[in-house]
C-alpha cells in the first residue's frame, strides 16, 4: 500500500498528482471520523425526542414525516427516523477503505456500554455500513464483548467470565438480565440484555424471554425462546425460537418482497428448539444437602471442550415470519393461521447430528464446619447465602477425551448479592440466552428438590 507523498510550493502544499486520489491523510479521516460521531449524536437525539413526543395518527408531525419518507424508509419498524436523502446518500457513497477505517476506530475506542451503541449505530445506517460493521465487529467467543441481539446466542469466551446481574421484580414476576458487575457499581452503565416473564399454568410454569423490556408475545421479533417445567418442578426444558445450528427452514427473502398486499401471510409465532434440559434430583426427605442438577445442552457438542473443538454459532437473527411462512397463496396461510390453536411447533434436535450432547453438572459445594453451612467460591461475586446459588462445570466420560483441566473450569456461576439481586456470570461454551434460561430454573419453586 503506497502512501500520499506530500510536496511544498510557494503556495502551500500540494499533493502528488501520480498517487492515486482515493487514499486521504490522517487529518481528513480524523475529520470525516468527527462528522460520524455527531451524526450518531444527532440520530440519537432525534430518536429520544420521538419517544417523549408521540404524535397522533393525523397530526402535523407524522404528515411532515410522510412527506420526507421516500421508498427506502416505508418500514415501520425503523430504529431512528430516516435521514434526508441527500445526507443519507453521502453517507452511503463514503469510499470503502475509508469507511472501514472509520468504524473499526469506532469499534475499537468504544469497548462498553452505553458508549458501544455508536457501534450499533453505525450498523443502521445503511446496508454497505451493515455488511462492514458486521465484517468488523467479532463474536463474544473472539473478543468478549456483547454487541448486536445475536451476541446473546453465541458463546462466550474461552479465557474469561462475561459478568451479568439479574433483578427479579416479585410483583410482576418479571426478570431483567443487565450487563454489568451489580446495580450498585454500574449503576447507568448497566445495558438491558434479556427479559422473562413468568407465567403460572395448571400443570407446569413458562418463563417467556424477550429482547424488549415489556413485551413478551410470541408472535412479536423481540421473543427469544421460553423455559417450561413440569409438574413437580424438577424438570426444564429450554426452548429456542430458532435453530441454534443456523439450519431452521429457510426461505427466499428476495421473493417475499415481490409478495402484492393481496397475497401477505400474517404473522405467527416463532417455532421451539429444544436447546437444554435442566434435571435436578428429588431430595423429598432433604437428606442428601443442597441442590442437585444437571444440565443436557441438546445444542452443544461434547466436542467444543475437547481441544481444538468448535461449538455452534449462530450468524444471524431468524425473522420468525420467515422460519414459519413462506411467499405462498393465501390459503396456505388460512392453514397456519388454523394451527396455532395447538400452539407453537417444537422441534427436538435429537435427530441432529452433533454427536455426544455437553453434560453440565454443579459444582459439589464443601462443608464448612465453624460457619455450618455448605460453601463454594465465587471470588466475591455471591454475598448471600441461598439454596439458589450453584456453579456449573463440564462432566465427560473418560473415552470421550476431555481434560481435566477443562472439567475443573466454572462455566456458569449463579448467586444471590442482595434482596432480588442475582449476579450471572458465564463463558464457553454456553451463550448468555443458554446461561439465562438454566439461572431461571432456579427460581421456581421445588419443595420436591430442596
Amino acid at each position: 500500500m503506497s502512501y500520499i507523498e506530500i510536496k511544498k510550493t510557494k503556495g502551500g502544499v500540494t499533493l502528488n498528482n501520480s498517487v492515486s486520489s482515493r487514499f486521504l491523510t490522517s487529518r481528513t479521516v480524523d475529520r470525516s471520523l468527527m462528522q460520524l460521531k455527531n451524526v450518531l449524536r444527532d440520530l440519537w437525539i432525534m430518536k429520544d425526542e420521538l419517544m417523549k413526543k408521540p404524535a397522533t395518527a393525523g397530526g402535523p408531525e407524522i404528515k411532515k414525516m410522510r412527506r420526507r419518507r421516500t421508498r427506502s424508509h416505508i418500514a415501520p419498524e425503523q430504529p431512528f427516523s430516516p435521514l434526508p436523502t441527500e445526507q443519507q446518500s453521502q453517507w452511503a457513497d463514503m469510499p470503502p477503505e475509508l469507511l472501514h477505517d472509520i468504524i473499526q476506530r469506532v469499534e475499537e475506542a468504544e469497548t462498553s456500554w452505553p458508549a458501544r451503541r455508536d457501534v450499533v449505530a453505525c450498523a443502521s445506517v445503511c446496508r454497505s455500513w451493515r455488511e462492514i460493521t458486521k465484517e468488523i465487529v467479532k463474536t463474544p467467543e473472539q473478543c468478549g464483548l456483547l454487541t448486536f441481539p445475536i451476541s446473546l446466542k453465541q458463546p462466550g469466551p474461552r479465557d474469561s467470565l462475561i459478568q451479568c446481574f439479574i433483578q427479579r421484580e416479585r410483583e410482576t414476576s418479571t426478570y431483567r438480565l443487565f450487563l454489568g458487575l451489580s446495580p450498585a457499581l454500574s449503576g447507568d452503565m448497566s445495558k438491558l440484555l434479556l427479559t422473562a416473564r413468568k407465567l403460572r399454568r395448571v400443570t407446569s410454569t413458562e418463563f417467556v424471554i424477550s429482547f424488549a423490556a415489556d413485551d413478551f408475545s410470541r408472535a412479536s421479533s423481540s421473543y427469544v425462546g421460553k423455559l417450561r417445567s413440569n409438574f413437580l418442578g424438577s424438570k426444564f426444558n429450554i426452548y429456542d425460537s430458532q435453530h441454534p445450528h443456523g439450519s431452521a427452514i429457510q426461505t427466499s427473502q428476495k421473493s417475499h418482497k415481490k409478495m402484492t398486499s393481496k397475497h401477505v401471510v400474517p404473522r405467527v409465532p416463532a417455532g421451539s428448539y429444544n436447546v437444554a434440559t435442566v434435571s435436578y434430583e428429588l431430595n423429598i426427605l432433604r437428606t442428601r444437602g443442597p441442590r442437585r442438577m444437571q444440565c443436557v445442552m441438546q445444542s452443544i457438542p461434547i466436542s467444543s471442550v475437547q481441544e481444538g473443538g468448535v461449538p455452534p454459532t449462530p450468524t444471524d437473527l431468524e425473522d420468525c415470519l420467515y422460519q414459519q411462512t413462506s411467499p405462498s397463496p393465501v390459503s396456505q396461510g388460512k392453514k397456519l393461521l388454523d394451527n396455532l390453536s395447538c400452539g407453537s411447533p417444537r422441534r427436538d434436535l435429537e435427530h441432529d447430528d452433533i454427536g455426544d450432547p455437553l453434560i453440565l453438572k454443579n459444582k459439589s459445594p464443601r462443608w464448612h464446619g465453624q460457619l455450618q453451612c455448605w460453601c463454594l467460591n465465587f471470588r466475591g461475586r455471591v454475598t448471600v447465602a441461598s439454596v439458589k446459588n450453584f456453579q456449573l462445570v463440564a462432566t465427560a466420560e473418560p473415552s470421550q477425551n476431555v481434560s481435566a483441566e477443562e472439567q475443573e473450569k466454572v462455566i456458569l456461576q449463579f448467586g444471590k448479592i442482595g434482596k432480588d439481586i442475582f449476579t450471572m456470570d458465564y463463558r464457553y461454551p454456553l451463550s448468555a440466552f443458554q446461561a439465562f434460561g438454566i439461572c431461571l430454573s432456579s427460581f421456581d419453586t421445588k419443595p420436591a428438590c430442596e
